[in-house]
């Protein structure tokens, strides 16, 4: 099975190019001007369009069990609804229980993601600790390919690291060649702020982002960097949403400190005035954590984006319907956190972003695929347009429009967050693996056919990332 994507302009993270891309056997065999054709090759006329690294989405939910019932979006729906928009892979999460090994965790999540259509990996989370998760931490990195290692610092009384678990954690980190992940918002804080605004009366959707206050997030943010900056591990801050956390990430970088910074679309985008619909079925929709923030914030992280304090943009896409949603009907703390938009994502940043100029093809690679595939240590295999490189490719028309909307998604979910929003720019085509997967709005994903990708530790050279300047996203390759 062979493809030539003929007549478009390859864009990369560090430059662009007409040219044409020659696949085979689920690799690129070769970028230049004016390949032959060989014979029985499927040819893709990009003629006027954009031929890109497939998007990677570094944080997702597929199939999540969480808060009494399971995320409606499946591994294999999820992946397929992000090749119609463009994403090639994703990195999901495993979530153990507390007291649950994280390797019988990990097997679950690795049985559930087998009916992926694309490609996976997984970060996994740690959720309590003992001696036994340093030796299943030890197994991931070695033996299973996972190089990061996720820590909720909310959900109080479920999955909420303490201190003392997020310390010995990052020292084992370090010691494995493995960046740690964290969800920054104060828990103990949103606990008792959600009892207060209960006890006031307060019960709908409105109450959760009044019990998720920005501070809190910054507070959070800020210690987890410094509780890095102690042990000298690399941290990865997930779905930054303020302006507050955002000034904690740039100091940290500007004072040498390797810091990662990852946005969701969704928040670049929408507003708290969402909690506040009349309409409880479309507020709740919107319940996620961190909630969507006031205003204001939106400009600060598209300034983090663009200077590079954001390297990443994600959706943390976790889907439960509308009956799903209904179980906090009368307690908003027991609406199932989470919302979608893995089929959307490059299509929004493409419009809000490129279109706008606040961001150049080569940025909107850099920030959809390739920091992603650099900082989780799978580039250039991932990420770029290169021979050798797996064959994920977009190729997507700069001139084609739609409004998105959850009577035409592929998302396994009755409801859109970005729902009647026009956007220009889409993809017209999906490679996965060097085989055509989404062609002009035809769908051709396969159960199954992805592959779990292992992710190498970062010896020999991560003893020194933690003192290195962080300006830009470097990330070593493993040797």
């Amino acid at each position: 099975m062979s493809l030539l994507i003929r007549g478009g302009t390859v864009v990369n993270a560090d430059g662009r190019a007409r040219a044409d891309v020659y696949c085979a056997n689920g690799k690129i065999v070769a970028v230049g001007e004016n390949l032959e054709t060989p014979s029985g090759a499927e040819v893709i006329n990009a003629g006027g369009q954009y031929v890109m690294p497939g998007g990677i989405d570094p944080h997702t939910h597929m199939q999540l069990p969480f808060m009494g019932t399971v995320a409606s979006e499946d591994f294999y729906t999820g992946t397929a609804a992000g090749f119609a928009g463009g994403t090639t892979m994703i990195i999901d999460f495993v979530i153990p229980n507390p007291q649950q090994p994280l390797m019988e965790a990990y097997r679950d999540w690795r049985g559930w993601a087998e009916k992926s259509a694309g490609d996976y990996s997984f970060h996994v989370a740690v959720t309590w600790w003992d001696e036994s998760v340093a030796a299943d931490m030890k197994t991931l990195v070695e033996e299973e390919g996972v190089n990061s290692f996720k820590h909720f610092m909310a959900y109080k009384n479920a999955i909420m690291a303490t201190d003392e678990t997020i310390y010995h954690s990052f020292k084992q980190a370090l010691a494995l060649g493995a960046i740690v992940t964290v969800h920054a918002e104060n828990g103990e804080l949103v606990y008792q702020l959600q009892r207060e605004i209960l006890a006031q009366g307060i019960t709908g959707p409105e109450g959760h982002p009044l019990s998720r206050p920005p501070k809190v997030e910054g507070e959070a943010a800020h210690r987890v960097i410094k509780f890095a900056e102690v042990i000298g591990v690399p941290v990865y801050l997930v779905h930054v949403s303020t302006e507050d956390a955002l000034g904690h990430i740039m100091r940290a970088r500007a004072e040498g400190s390797r810091v990662f910074g990852e946005v969701l679309a969704g928040h670049l985008l929408i507003d708290d005035s969402v909690y506040r619909n009349p309409d409880w079925e479309a507020a709740a929709a919107h319940v996620m954590s961190p909630p969507f923030r006031p205003k204001e914030n939106q400009e600060a992280l598209w300034r983090g984006l663009q200077s590079g304090a954001l390297q990443t943009t994600a959706t943390d896409h976790c889907c439960f319907c509308y009956e799903q949603k209904a179980a906090g009907k009368d307690d908003f703390t027991q609406i199932p956190n989470g919302t979608g938009g893995v089929e959307d994502r490059l299509a929004v940043l493409w419009t809000h972003g490129v279109n706008t100029g606040r961001l150049t093809p080569e940025e909107f690679v850099a920030v959809t695929s390739t920091n992603a595939a650099k900082i989780f240590n799978i580039h250039p295999r991932k990420g770029a347009i290169i021979a050798g490189a797996d064959a994920d490719i977009v190729v997507w028309d700069p001139a084609a429009t739609k409004t998105i909307s959850k009577k035409t998604h592929h998302q396994n979910v009755d409801f859109n967050i970005f729902e009647g929003m026009n956007v220009t720019g889409l993809a017209s085509h999906t490679v996965s693996q060097g085989k055509l997967v989404y062609a002009n709005g035809e769908l051709r994903a396969e159960r199954g056919a992805g592959r779990y990708i292992k992710r190498p530790a970062f010896h020999p050279m991560f003893d020194a990332l933690g003192k290195r300047a962080a300006a830009t996203v470097n990330t070593p390759v493993v040797r």
